[in-house]
């Protein structure tokens, strides 16, 4: 069994990346990117994408070693029938889920803003999830997956 330790902090984890996987969590377009919605509502995006070159660091090493890589996104259906009410009426109209911003309809599932950064984009293979919302086990299967 080969192990891998990684750097961290408050001391190393050694992982057997045979009985271990990479979640890359929401790595969004919307979220991180200066045109995306997050930046659109005021948030500083440069201090998301400080994210990126230490992850792909972490996702070239995965890769490199044959471990399980899980994407996830956080989005909902165009018809935002999984979309519940609070959710969806926590900004005001405009700034909604659904609504039009800077790359398309506003966490829509398929639109460009969903998409995964192209720095952290999945490889062919990988899994991508759709969660609708913050939970990535919520109404997926990343349970199962993972077992």
């Amino acid at each position: 069994m080969t192990t891998w330790q990684i750097r961290a902090e408050p001391a190393p984890v050694t992982i057997d990346p045979t009985e271990s996987a990479l979640i890359i969590i929401d790595m969004q377009k919307d979220f991180l990117y200066p045109d995306g919605y997050g930046a659109f509502l005021g948030n500083d995006v440069t201090l998301l994408q400080r994210t990126i070159a230490p992850i792909q660091a972490l996702l070239a090493a995965a890769r490199g070693r044959g471990m399980l890589v899980i994407h996830t996104r956080e989005g909902h259906l165009p018809d935002l029938s999984d979309c519940p009410p609070t959710k969806l009426n926590r900004w005001p109209p405009g700034n909604r889920i659904g609504d039009m911003g800077p790359m398309g309809r506003i966490l829509i599932r398929g639109e460009v803003g969903h998409a995964i950064v192209d720095e952290l984009a999945p490889a062919p293979g990988e899994i991508v999830i759709d969660k609708p919302g913050k939970n990535a086990f919520y109404a997926t299967d990343l349970d199962e997956m993972l077992r």
